[in-house]
Formats: structure tokens, sequence, C-alpha cells
């Protein structure tokens, strides 16, 4: 396979957690899920700017999740059929420039106010990140000892996870301007105030987004460079053959249909977080809600260090639909409560949705054998349910009025995930 380099040995593997002269190669590969989670988590914050910036309502502005999740299903595939042919380090570099060249297409966007160039601009990135998650998510069990692969990966997510706990503070300090007009006060405004004023709110966004733009151009000159092991060679066995077997392995179909599910409850309440604080606690100012989505992550980051805990006395697809079923509650709490106690509840959620994407995926994948990279690209591509729900949640939220009734759409993505959970068979015989 051609693209990667530096041959690992297995006697320089062997015992090694990251291997000695692949460390900085390894480095570059956790940046990478620093990296895309800062993109999808800023999509909460443009949610709420481009109501602002563009005069969208909330139904509109889900479509920033639907072409972004879009972006992933339409490019997991050809990335991987990329990375089959000239290997990891090209499908990173092939990433980051079109996480690079989305990021920068937000200035001109921004000039031009048009919704649709920012949409655009938002395909690019989920084109380029959806090629970065296909090549890492893989390629870290290449620089150690595989009896360590889970480890490295965890390690890995870690930093995944940082990202999104930072990406609300820093969209809040940087994007969020601190001006906050009433409806009334905006159809005030005489036509040259309210461009000037969309003009202003959408400038916000070039700073960041060049800076990511930046970031992933700095990435991919130090991967160009940088010696990193060579890629697993390929299976040689039929794609049609592992298709149809796969088809007829219920673990895997059922996950790709849980993954749907938890994709667009997750999604779906992160991205309309920010509205739904302003709705039930009107007092609280843009840039607080984001803190607290920021909060709400640091509990989804903690979730995943203790639920890998737990899970050495607990089996998986229990505690994973333990967890299911505290979030459809907390979700009818959200929908139902209001104020603080909603808002409580919603931030709690984070928590318990910690461990379902891994859990799910490792489900799904499990016994699969030889054909486990293409029933993992099957997982990947449910993430088109981030794409799904946040329009269906907007549009429930515009007819509704208000957004914590919209939380009754994720409260059912939680029923479908206990109930897959309920009859996962783990053990089920790979179809010959």
């Amino acid at each position: 396979m051609m693209g990667d380099t530096g041959p690992m040995e297995p006697a320089e593997a062997a015992g090694s957690f990251i291997t000695p002269n692949y460390r900085f190669g390894f480095v570059l590969i956790i940046s990478l899920f620093f990296l895309w989670a800062l993109a999808n988590n800023f999509n909460d914050i443009l949610i709420r700017q481009f109501q602002k910036s563009l005069g969208l309502d909330r139904a509109q502005a889900g479509f920033i999740q639907f072409v972004f999740y879009i972006g992933y299903f339409v490019v997991a595939l050809p990335a991987g059929l990329l990375m089959r042919r000239f290997g990891y380090k090209a499908g990173i570099l092939t990433g980051l420039l079109l996480y690079a060249s989305g990021a920068l297409l937000f200035f001109p966007a921004s000039l031009m106010l048009s919704y649709g160039a920012f949409l655009f601009a938002l395909f690019m990135i989920a084109a380029g990140a959806a090629c970065l998650e296909t090549a890492a998510n893989a390629y870290t069990s290449s620089f150690g000892d595989p009896r360590t692969a889970v480890q490295r990966l965890n390690l890995a997510q870690a930093f995944n996870g940082l990202g999104a706990c930072l990406a609300p503070v820093i969209g809040a300090m940087l994007i969020f301007s601190g001006v906050e007009h009433s409806a009334a006060t905006v159809e005030a405004m005489s036509p040259a105030a309210l461009a000037a004023y969309r003009a202003s709110e959408a400038s916000t966004v070039q700073l960041p987004y060049t800076l990511l733009a930046l970031a992933a151009l700095l990435v991919a000159g130090a991967v160009a460079v940088t010696r990193l092991p060579a890629a697993q060679p390929r299976d040689g066995a039929s794609l049609p053959d592992q298709f149809r077997r796969l088809a007829r392995h219920r673990p895997l179909v059922g996950a790709v249909i849980a993954q749907f599910f938890y994709v667009g409850a997750q999604v779906g309440i992160w991205s309309y977080f920010i509205d739904f604080v302003k709705d039930v606690t009107p007092s609280v100012t843009e840039r607080n809600a984001a803190f607290l989505l920021s909060a709400s992550l640091v509990l989804f980051m903690i979730g995943r260090f203790s639920g890998t805990a737990i899970m050495a006395r607990v089996r998986p697809a229990r505690l994973l639909g333990g967890y299911a079923l505290a979030n459809v509650m907390l979700c009818a709490v959200a929908a139902f409560a209001g104020g603080w106690i909603a808002v409580g509840a919603l931030i709690l959620s984070s928590f318990f949705m910690s461990i379902m994407f891994p859990t799910i995926f490792a489900l799904g994948i499990e016994g699969t054998g030889p054909a486990k990279p293409l029933g993992s690209s099957f997982i990947i591509m449910a993430i088109i349910g981030g794409a799904i729900f946040p329009p269906l949640m907007g549009l429930v939220a515009v007819r509704a009025g208000t957004v914590p009734v919209a939380m009754l759409l994720p409260l059912v993505c939680f029923v479908a995930i206990a109930i897959y959970a309920r009859r996962i068979k783990p053990e089920a015989t790979y179809p010959a």
C-alpha cells in the first residue's frame, strides 16, 4: 500500500504503548481528534449566531447540521477507498486540505452574507473531517503493541472530548459578540441599521475559522514530513461477499440503526442547547448558555472515562440500556419541567450519552472478522442521523413556539437505543 512510510518491525512494536520512533507522529494523530471536535462543536454556536446574522428561524438554522452530516455520509466510503489505494497518510492529508479549504471559505461567505456559501463551506469542512475520522480511528492501532490498541484509541478519543468541551467556550468568546437585540428591536431597525447589524454579526466567524484553517495547514505540513508507521495490509476478500454476509449479521444491522438514532439525538440536543436555555431561562446570556453547554460536555468526557471503568463489572449492552433509559427520563424532564430543573436535566444527558457511540460501534462490529473494515464504514455512515434530526427539531420548535417540546424527538431516539441494547446478542454467529 502506497503513501505510508516507516514499516514497523514486530520487535520494535512489541511491549510498547507507543513505539519510540513514532511518538511525534502519534501526537499529530491525536491532534486530528481535537481538530475535528472543534469544527463539529462550533456548529452548535453557529446555529444561534446565524439566526442573528442571517435572519434565520430555528428550522432554517438546523440545516447547518443537515449539510454537515450529509458531508460525512457522502465522503466516508470514498475516503476509505482512497486510503485502501494510497494509504492512511494520503487520507489524512486530503482531509486536512479539505478541512482548511472549507474553513477559509467562511471569510468570503461572511462578506456575502450568504447562507448557501456558509453551507458549502461547512460541507467542505465535513468532507475533510470524514477523511480524518475514517483514517485516525483505525490508524491509532499501528503506533504500538497491538495488545494496547484499545487504550491508544481511548487516549485519542479523550482529546476529542477535550476539543468538544473547549469548543463552546472558544466559540462563545470569539463568535458571540455579546450584542443581543430583542425581536422587537430588530424589527424596528431601519434597513441600513439592520444591514450593518447583520454584517457585524456575520464578521465574527472570520477569525476563528481562519485560525482553524491555519491549524489544519500546519498539521498537514507536519504530517507530510513526519515518519509514520506503515499501513496494515488490506484484506483480499471479495467486497460483494462481505456485504452479503454483513447484511445478514443482526448485531451490525441493529448497530447501524441504533447509531443513526444516537447521533441524531446527540447532535439535536447539543445543537439546540443554547436556544433551549434561552427559552426556559431568558435571563441567561448567550455566552453563559454556551458555557453551560461546555459544562455539559465536560460531563460527557467524564462519562467516557467512568463508563470504561464500569464496563469492567457491567456488560456493555446492559450499561448502554441503562444509560439510554436514564436519558429517556431526562429528556422528558427537559421537555416538561421548565426553568433550571429542565436545564439541569439537559446538561446531565451528556453524561449518559458518553458511552453510546463507542459501545454501539463495538457491539456492532464484534465477530465480523475480515469484514470489520466494511462493517465499520456502515456504522460511520449511520451518523447521517445528525443531518436528519436537527432540522426536524427546529421545525417542531417553530411550530410549537418553544424549544423544550422538540426534546421529545431525542427521547424517542433513546427509546430505540434501549431496545437495541435489550435485544443485542454480540455472540451471534457471523453468517458464512
